[in-house]
């Protein structure tokens, strides 16, 4: 599969807002600036933008999901060069996280980086006279869907920290806004997105996006991401209207979706997220309570497998390494069918249709070497059915924290060293 990534665009983004003090005459003279592209952009250079966008989606995404995954128990990430996986994150005698820290800056950062070039091309393709309007109603439906996804990533982080949604002008960045008003911004830019691909007429050049990359398809994923954030704010049947719209369905495959990929050509990148089996010094391994819990016959302990050696550092151990990325190309998904099944089996849960819940369990139990299930049919009993399939499936995908926080159930994780603490958000970064 070829793989379209312009990183240089994204790089000369990145120095645009690095620089906005410094006043030149001149641009710059060896890269494309923002201006060249928000005159009249030509097709080809709206799909660098495109490309742009989704190749500084990847930029440290390990680094998002070894701060969810070591916060919500799934992983411990072991470093030789950076004990703060195992000090900060895991909350270490109670010392708070910091705001200045790569944990939060860099992630934070990087999301931010891709609404910046998100927001160029939807002014890009507003202006272009060069494309018609059914083409630029595409750009800024993909642009639209980019934003939102990447703003709820960082949300995912700071919880009751709040994100800014408004950050078209970065000398007069727009307010914080708290937890809930958030969701509700990135819900109706994700409306947005769909109104706009509803008009469009484009098929894009991205790599991972496989029957997703025109605009029926692009309207699946939209309505994909929206079930998910329907369900953060608890509008169940609005998740099931949604889901109705996108690529879910139980049997479907559960991996049908939209990927983050990765390749070892000249410029693109590696899965950063890939490290092998049995290594030393630089180690990513399931948390114990991973093996210790999973039922027997459940054929996802294949993510968490035994290591020759046990790992050690700082007090904490583990003998099984996280198998979930088994190559440097493997893909990392962005939203994927098996997750839409379990919105599904949510949405029906809070609904009080459990009948229905039940069937879409089954199907995740069945796809897994599991028999049916068996345990008391009501919604404490279902939630915790659901939340524990959530666990295994999802495992090291970057759900398991939010999850745990949304219930109010944080107090379940376990505690790895006396004086730990489980933390419930990160400190927006300074």
């Amino acid at each position: 599969m070829k793989r379209f990534f312009y990183s240089p665009i994204v790089i000369s983004f990145l120095a645009v807002l690095s620089l906005q003090s410094c006043k030149k005459d001149f641009g710059d003279l060896n890269s494309p600036t923002v201006e060249q592209f928000l005159g009249n952009a030509s097709q080809s250079q709206l799909n660098n933008l495109v490309s742009g966008a989704q190749s500084g989606m990847r930029t440290n995404i390990a680094l998002y999901l070894d701060d969810v995954g070591s916060v919500g128990r799934e992983i411990y990430r072991f470093s030789a060069s950076e004990p703060r996986y195992v000090t900060d994150l895991l909350g270490a005698n109670g010392a708070p996280l910091t705001n200045s820290d790569f944990y939060i800056t860099n992630p934070w950062a990087s999301r931010y980086q891709v609404v910046k070039n998100c927001n160029v091309l939807i002014q890009a393709a507003t202006d272009s006279k060069l494309i018609t309007d059914a083409e630029r109603s595409g750009y800024t439906g993909f642009a639209r869907m980019s934003k939102a996804y990447q703003l709820l990533l960082n949300l995912n982080l700071t919880d009751s920290n709040g994100i800014r949604i408004d950050v078209l002008n970065p000398d007069h960045l727009g307010p914080l806004v708290g937890y809930n008003d958030a969701l509700a911004a990135i819900s109706s830019l994700l409306d947005s997105a769909q109104t706009d691909l509803s008009t469009a007429s484009v098929v894009f050049p991205l790599a991972g996006f496989d029957g997703f990359a025109d605009a029926p398809g692009l309207i699946k994923v939209d309505r994909a991401l929206a079930a998910r954030v329907d369900v953060y704010r608890g509008l169940w049947g609005n998740a099931l209207s949604d889901l109705g719209t996108s690529f879910f369905g139980l049997t479907q495959d559960f991996y049908l979706g939209v990927n983050h990929v990765f390749s070892t050509g000249s410029g693109d990148q590696i899965n950063p997220a890939f490290i092998p089996q049995n290594q030393n010094g630089e180690v990513r391994v399931a948390h114990p309570s991973y093996a210790a819990d999973i039922e027997t016959g459940d054929d996802r302990i294949g993510k968490a497998t035994l290591r020759t050696a046990t790992a050690s550092l700082n007090g904490l151990s583990s003998n099984r390494d996280v198998w979930v990325y088994t190559s440097s190309t493997a893909d990392i998904p962005m939203i994927r069918n098996e997750e839409l099944i379990l919105i599904y089996a949510e949405a029906k849960i809070q609904k009080g249709v459990f009948s229905d819940a039940v069937t879409a369990l089954n199907t995740i139990r069945s796809g897994h070497n599991l028999p049916v299930y068996s345990g008391t049919v009501d919604q404490p009993h279902l939630i915790t059915e659901m939340l524990n399939q959530k666990r295994y499936s999802l495992f090291y995908e970057g759900h398991r924290w939010i999850d745990m926080r949304r219930y109010g159930l944080l107090g379940q994780l376990p505690i790895d060293r006396p004086g730990d603490v489980v933390w419930t958000e990160f400190p927006l970064p300074v």
